[in-house]
């Protein structure tokens, strides 16, 4: 009798959470039947099920040889199928969905080629909110009507991204301005979303072991209220103009904040061409040397110096454009995701990338363990933030370009490595997360630009880590300088080894201290410093 009071109770429980939980997401999203969670939920249950089904029809229910070319063949077939209809979720329940299919799109040294592939196609193409949807949050946010606030707003949007889009307007003054609009339902929907993901990728490390994406939910949860505060992407915004301000080739919208709050960002209109559009390049005869060049420089002063990092570079973030001088400049947009690195996370990840660089196995292992990996991973997470080989690194990355068959065996082994892999994303320090997808980011860009074997760039960021491993070293010996030796301006700041490195006031202490260690032998491991000069 208890027991069958038990069942009528948790019977009449759920259905009630069922029915609740419908009504205030209804009423979260202006009743929207689209926008209720349990529709939501059903699709992206019934898409898991029609993907699972694919690979247990057609790659796990047939007898075929693994090893075999016809069935690597079937399974490359199976996931371009699964791609698709995950892609279909994602434009379908928008918002969190989108974000997270671009997040997919990322992450190259983890996923198959045909899902990172597919969903590409959401850095460009996100789901669009109708006009109607637009004006609505206007007006709640800004108390106005649209035509009381612009003497003009281009109903088509200029572009569209996962949790809002963007229209181009011009104030009454004439000001032309870009108003980046939040899509309405997002926020009603993202804590449904998410935990709807979080169940769904259980379910998927259930039947596919060696598929633990949990990492990926969390970091998504965590970021996901972040970007949905447009006030604080502003504040991002105005942080790195002030971080770069004597760089004049990098340009930052400067904000409207009387026409700003949490769903929307009132900012300067820029123009430009995004960084993958090669026509755009061409017809304007940007060096698309340059703009690598320019942006490796770029984002190795935020990793390594200013840990301080843009963490979503994809193409539809970053514009070029030619100045007047003639040269190309970088428009960085979008704020809302920044990675903040702590200085000890900072610092270790810049000794890693020098004893990388150094093919200094000791100090890789001692760095990453600072990272917190275990000592046996830092050979598999070399590869991971390199993307490139191990027999590669051991040889000199700045020295081997990469090849077309290098980047092919690197993409063929991802599958045989990868509960190795995921064992190191749930493990490896939390802030670098945010750093492996701008990695990654970074080098689509290279890719499409065909500047992937640049070998200055190597050069940009050896300055850079070099800078963030001895910039308080240097500060605290700028004090000695100023009082040894000022009739020749010439001080020696010895090591343990003895050997010397020549600091000239005249020339600055830091580019004197990059040149010397650039052109000569550093060996961070064990806190050396051997001058060639």
């Amino acid at each position: 009798m208890a027991s069958f009071k038990l069942r009528k109770i948790v019977k009449y429980s759920i259905a009630s959470a069922i029915v609740g939980g419908t009504v205030f997401s209804l009423h979260a999203n202006q009743y929207q039947l689209d926008s209720i969670g349990i529709v939501r939920l059903s699709r992206a249950a019934y898409t898991v099920y029609k993907i699972g089904k694919v690979y247990k029809r057609e790659l796990y229910g047939q007898n075929v040889d693994r090893d075999s070319p016809e069935y690597l063949k079937i399974k490359s077939r199976c996931h371009q199928q699964g791609a698709e209809e995950l892609l279909k979720l994602c434009c379908l329940n928008k918002g969190v969905y989108v974000k997270v299919g671009q997040h997919i799109a990322a992450l190259e040294y983890l996923l198959p080629s045909e899902y990172v592939q597919t969903m590409k196609i959401l850095h460009s193409r996100a789901p669009k909110s109708n006009l109607n949807d637009i004006y609505r949050v206007i007006r709640e946010d800004l108390k106005a009507d649209v035509q009381d606030i612009f003497a003009k707003l281009e109903p088509e949007p200029i572009g569209s991204a996962s949790l809002a889009q963007v229209h181009k307007a011009i104030l009454k003054d004439g000001t032309v301005v870009a108003v980046k609009v939040q899509h309405p339902s997002v926020l009603g929907n993202s804590r449904v979303d998410m935990k709807t993901m979080e169940y769904l990728v259980q379910i998927v490390a259930w039947v596919f072991p060696e598929f633990k994406f949990q990492w990926l939910v969390n970091e998504s949860k965590k970021n996901i209220r972040i970007e949905l505060d447009f006030e604080h992407e502003g504040h991002n915004a105005e942080k790195l103009a002030e971080m770069f301000k004597n760089t004049p080739w990098l340009k930052i919208p400067k904000i409207r904040w009387d026409l700003t709050t949490e769903r929307i960002l009132t900012m300067e209109f820029v123009e430009g061409g995004q960084v993958n559009d090669l026509k755009y390049i061409q017809e304007n005869k940007i060096n698309p040397f340059e703009v690598s060049d320019k942006l490796g420089r770029l984002y190795s002063e935020m990793i390594f110096v200013n840990g301080f990092v843009h963490s979503d570079p994809h193409p539809g973030n970053i514009l070029v454009k030619k100045n007047e001088k003639g040269s190309c400049d970088i428009i960085l947009l979008d704020h809302g995701l920044y990675a903040t690195l702590h200085k000890g996370i900072m610092l270790a990840y810049a000794n890693l990338w020098l004893s990388i660089l150094n093919r200094d196995r000791v100090s890789m292992k001692y760095y990453a363990t600072k990272l917190g990996l275990e000592e046996n991973m830092y050979g598999i997470f070399a590869c991971m933030i390199t993307g490139r080989t191990w027999d590669s690194i051991t040889s000199g990355i700045e020295k081997k370009k990469q090849t077309i068959q290098e980047k092919q065996f690197f993409q063929d082994q991802i599958p045989n490595l990868l509960p190795q892999i995921v064992d190191v994303l749930n493990k490896v320090n939390r802030q670098l997360l945010l750093i492996f997808k701008t990695n990654d980011l970074m080098r689509g860009i290279d890719h499409t630009l065909q500047t992937t074997n640049r070998m200055g760039s190597f050069k940009v960021m050896t300055e850079c880590c070099i800078k963030s491993v001895y910039c308080e070293k240097i500060d605290s010996a700028r004090t000695t300088l100023q009082s040894v030796n000022k009739p020749t301006g010439i001080v020696t700041i010895f090591t343990s080894s003895h050997s010397s490195l020549s600091l000239r006031h005249d020339h600055g202490i830091y580019d004197t201290v990059v040149t010397t260690l650039t052109f000569g032998r550093y060996d961070l491991g064990s806190g050396l410093v051997r001058g060639n000069v």
